[in-house]
Formats: structure tokens, sequence, C-alpha cells
């Protein structure tokens, strides 16, 4: 048996009688997914606002039991806990240049003397001033500071409940290295805690690689919980350890030669069919014969944030795969795209969205063409012509290369793997955690130096780590839940075991034998919770049923008069009889915390 973290709690807080149990028969109309309706239902957690909770004692035992795990790990791994504060001077966001950038998730607030404020999403810039007025030399590195508190992003459509809130909990962990050699191991050393966290957890998940986004950064990894309802896409190898989400996962060029051109080309009447899909159907084509010409554009703007210059770009990808917003912003030039307007695709096309290609072209533009299409031949795009296309299109032949060829999709199930290890395979996953190597993205921004081995003042390489400590639990429940309820993780769970008497104002042996095993896997440290609340026993087992409490031990008058008490996982469709002095030995040999 594992040994898990410990709780100091009042015993009269074990008992159902003085603990607030606040179960629903149905959930609120707004509640999408299982996650959120079962932690409204089991009286976990209260909306109070959009995407604002307040957690309930039961909801807040498994928030505690998730920070008590992420706690002892960031601790073992060698970071240092600090609390750094809800509200933070725009200034310190002013010197990154993060406090204009971040958009409207970034909550702005003004105090009494019109000072700027934010409420903060994510703590970079403060922890970086820590370093920058605490760290002198390079005898004080590495260093990593760990906080677990509040946050609050400005999400335009909060939903699922705690998996996409406004306010949140999450732990957010940030080192500081003498060089990149250092700062790679200290993200080694938080990629294996991370690990060790999410394995005590016992959740099905994937370290998968990842794409930094809006922190910024080189080296990332994020970490899924697998659940059929997650909002993101995992791209793994069965053959292989090779994991990547969605954004992240390489398309490979298709391997041999371009086929040579086998049609002539020609225009072909598509009368009102502006999709790849309906132009296929309609010439009986494969899909795959078909391009999408996407028109993005890129702006120069002067000293006062003023457009000075328009670029448009014609992305060229194949009919049926869809782009990767963040492969695109990789190619050179593409960083801070837009979607072209209408005046700039007329100008450049002459023609309406629906029936664009890359041939006949009223002015030249830069032609991005995704890998597969760099390697296609006799393919159909638009003829630039309302309700006509272009069939028997050849590169080299009807115009010229493409000005770059990158890769610029999604990939898709069957794919080849990067590594060579075989076809790539797609499931769902939540994110529960990310981790980043920053570099000196901050540090720099923010002069945060020290003295290196020379005297010489050198900028700090850092590091970014975060998990979603209100968010887990939802996720727990997304891939740990049936028809009737949550199944928690013994780790998680608010209560390990529930003890239920039944009808013990009735038969006082009863009364009387529950509170020994109460008493006894109190003693014995057990996370346990006796249900005196005297219901009858279909409503206090449908309760616990919902609540997710994973190992339930039965007292009835008829056992016990045979000396029997009976055990139940949550996850068990029948009941084990068990003697009642094996009762507590038998339940403690099923924990696996």
């Amino acid at each position: 048996m594992q040994t898990g973290p410990r709780y100091e709690i009042h015993e009269t807080c074990m008992k159902a009688s003085q603990f607030l149990i606040s179960t629903l028969k149905e959930a609120p109309a707004d509640a999408e997914v299982a996650s959120h309706q079962l932690m409204m239902r089991a009286g976990m957690i209260k909306k109070l606002g959009a995407g604002i909770y307040t957690y309930m004692p039961m909801g807040l035992r498994v928030i505690r039991k998730v920070e008590a795990i992420v706690r002892e790990e960031m601790n073992r791994a060698g970071a240092v806990e600090i609390s750094m504060p809800v509200v933070q001077p725009a200034e310190l966001w002013q010197e990154t240049g993060r406090f204009d950038k971040m958009g409207p998730e970034l909550l702005r607030i003004k105090d009494r003397h019109d000072r700027d404020y934010v409420v903060q999403p994510t703590s970079e810039e403060v922890v970086t001033d820590i370093a920058r007025q605490e760290i002198k030399s390079y005898k004080q590195l590495p260093k990593n500071l760990y906080q677990i508190q509040t946050k609050f992003r400005d999400e335009r459509r909060p939903r699922f409940g705690l998996m996409r809130g406004r306010e949140f909990t999450m732990k957010d962990a940030y080192s500081f290295d003498r060089d990149v050699e250092s700062a790679k191991a200290s993200y080694q050393v938080m990629a294996q805690a991370y690990r060790k966290i999410f394995d005590r957890f016992g959740l099905r998940y994937r370290a998968v690689a990842a794409d930094s986004g809006a922190i910024g950064g080189d080296l990332s990894e994020e970490f899924q919980v697998i659940a059929t309802t997650g909002e993101d896409a995992i791209v793994y190898a069965p053959g292989s350890d090779y994991a990547a989400n969605m954004e992240k996962a390489e398309a490979l060029a298709p391997t041999g030669p371009r086929p040579a051109p086998s049609q002539s080309i020609g225009k072909v009447a598509t009368p009102g069919k502006s999709t790849c899909a309906d132009v296929a159907e309609y010439l009986k084509l494969p899909l795959a014969s078909t391009l999408k010409s996407l028109v993005l554009a890129t702006d120069e703007r002067d000293d006062k944030g003023e457009v000075v210059k328009s670029v448009v770009w014609l992305l060229l990808i194949r009919g049926d795969r869809s782009m990767n917003e963040v492969k695109v912003s990789k190619v050179p030039g593409l960083a801070d795209f837009r979607f072209a307007s209408l005046a700039e695709i007329d100008t450049h096309f002459g023609c309406e969205p629906g029936y664009l290609g890359p041939v006949g072209l009223k002015q030249p533009l830069r032609i991005v063409a995704d890998r597969e299409v760099a390697l296609m031949a006799d393919w159909v795009c638009g003829a630039n012509e309302p309700h006509f296309h272009i069939a028997g299109v050849n590169w080299g032949r009807d115009l010229s290369a493409p000005d770059v060829v990158a890769d610029i999709r999604n990939v898709v199930e069957g794919d080849l793997a990067p590594d060579g290890s075989g076809a790539l395979a797609i499931e769902r996953g939540i994110e529960i955690g990310h981790i980043f190597y920053l570099g000196t993205k901050y540090s720099q921004a923010m002069h945060a130096t020290f003295l290196d081995v020379n005297g010489k003042p050198q900028f700090m390489e850092m590091g970014c780590y975060g998990i979603g400590i209100t968010r887990l639990p939802a996720a727990a429940i997304e891939q740990n839940h049936d028809a009737r309820g949550i199944i928690w993780p013994d780790a998680l769970a608010p209560f390990t075991v529930v003890i239920c008497p039944i009808s013990p104002d009735r038969f006082a042996e009863v009364k009387v034998a529950a509170q020994a095993l109460y008493a006894e896997l109190l003693a014995a440290g057990v996370d346990v919770i006796l249900d005196d609340r005297g219901e009858r026993p279909g409503a206090m087992f449908a309760d616990w049923e919902l609540i997710g409490v994973p190992h339930r031990i039965t007292l009835g008058d008829r056992g016990l008069k045979e000396g029997m008490v009976e055990y139940q996982h949550r996850r068990d469709t029948a009941a084990t009889s068990v003697p009642v002095a094996e009762a507590a030995a038998w339940v403690r040999s099923r924990l696996t915390v």
C-alpha cells in the first residue's frame, strides 16, 4: 500500500451528519459535459457567475488532495513555494509588452488613483521581478519558485464548469538557471516530477510535444488526460513513444518524386459548387485531387503602429486536409498573419471566395504550398471566375513552383509517424499540465541578470511549469464516470472509504459496529466518512455512488448476526461479504494511496 498525503481534519468532520452533503437529482440546464453535470449534482461546486464557482466542502476536499500531491512532488524536486499577489501592477506587464499584446483575456483594472493593474492569469513578470532583485550571482543558481494560487482569465465564452472557467487555481513554477544546458536540466527535473505527480493521481494520461503558444519558448510538453470528451486532439504512434498535440504534430512529405502530368489543363463549369467537397462530387473526382486556396495577409507597421504596407499570401492545401494555424504562423513572414479582406481578395483574384486558385492571378502574391501539394499532379483548383474551376493543373508546366513549401496542415489518422515507427493514431485529451523552456524571453525584457563566474552580467535562463489544480478533478471525472455518477481514483476522492450502516437508529448493534469500524479505520490513517444520517439504503447508496467514493462498507442487522459486512468498490457490480473482524484490514489492502 502506497503512503499518500495525510490530512489533519477533526474527527467530527468525518461524519455525514455534520458534513455538508447537497446532492441533486438533476443537473442544471447549462451544464453541458459530464464533469460539469456531476460536480454540480454531487454538490462539489456551485455557480456564482459566468465561469466563477464556489468550491463546496466535498469539492474542496478533492482540490486539497490535488494540491497536497503537487506540493509534495514539487518540494521533492527542489522547488521552493512562494505566493505572489493576484492583483499585479501593470508596469511589470508593460515591461514585457504583454499588457497590450495579451488581449481581452487579461483583466485590466484601475485603482482609486487611476493606476493600472491586472488580475493575474500567470506570473512570469512578477517572478522575474523577484529574481532580478534577489539573485545576483551564479552561486545562487539554479532556483525554482512555485505557487498554488488563484488565477483569472476573462474567457470570451466560459463553459464546461471547471474545465474552462474564468477564475481557477493553478500551480505555476518558474526556474532560473545560469546557462542553456543547466536550464534544460531543470526542465527535465520538472518533466520527471510531473510524471510522478500524474502517476500518483491514477489517471490515464500522455505527455505530448507541444507548441509554446503566447508564453513563448522552444522546448514544451503538454500533459493530457485521455478522455473522449477532450477538446484537444492527441497524435501518437502506437509503435513508439512519439506523441504530440495537433498543433505540433509533423505531417511528413509524401515519399517519391512528383508524378509527371498525365492530363491537359482545362477550365470546367462547376455551377454553385464553391467547396472542394462539392466540386469533387460534381466532377466525380477524389477529394484528394482538389486544392483549397486560403488567402492570408500580413501588415507592416510604422513606429506609431500604423499600417504602411500589407502583403497578401495564398496558401494551398489538399482538399481533404485542414490548415494548422500554429504551423502557418511558423512560416517566415507569417507570424502575425490575418485572413485577407474581401477587397484584398478582389484585388489579387478578381473573384469571390470559393472559386479562387493560383492560375491567372490579377496581381502576383506569395504562394505557400503544403508539402503534399508540392508533390501533387493533375489537381483541380478555382479558376478565379464564379462557377468555374480548372482541372489538370501541374507545377512547372502550368505555373511556377511555389515560393515556400512547408508543413502547414493538421495530421490525420494513418499518416506516417515522424520517427518512422508506423502509422499515427489520434485520441482526445484534456490538458492538465504544460511545461516550457523559456530561455531569456522574460529576463531580457526585464533586465534580470546575474554575475557569472567571470564577473560579467548574463541574462537568466528560465523555464515555466503549470498544472491546472481545479481543472484536474474535472478531467478526472471525464475519464472516470458512469450512469450513476463519479468514480474517483483513490488519490483524488473526497473520501476514500464510506461506511454505510443500515437503520442504525433501529439496530443498536449496527450503530456500535459502524462506530467501531469507523474508529479503527480513522486510527489507521484512512480517509473515511461515516454516514450517520439515517437515510434509507437506496438514497444513501445513490448519494455515495454519485459523489464517487471508491470504497464502500455496508453494515446491516442480518449480516452482523452472521458476523459479516459487505464491501463494494465503486466499479464493482456486486458486493463481497467480509467477516466483521477482517473488514478494516480488507479495505486497507485494497487502497492504492
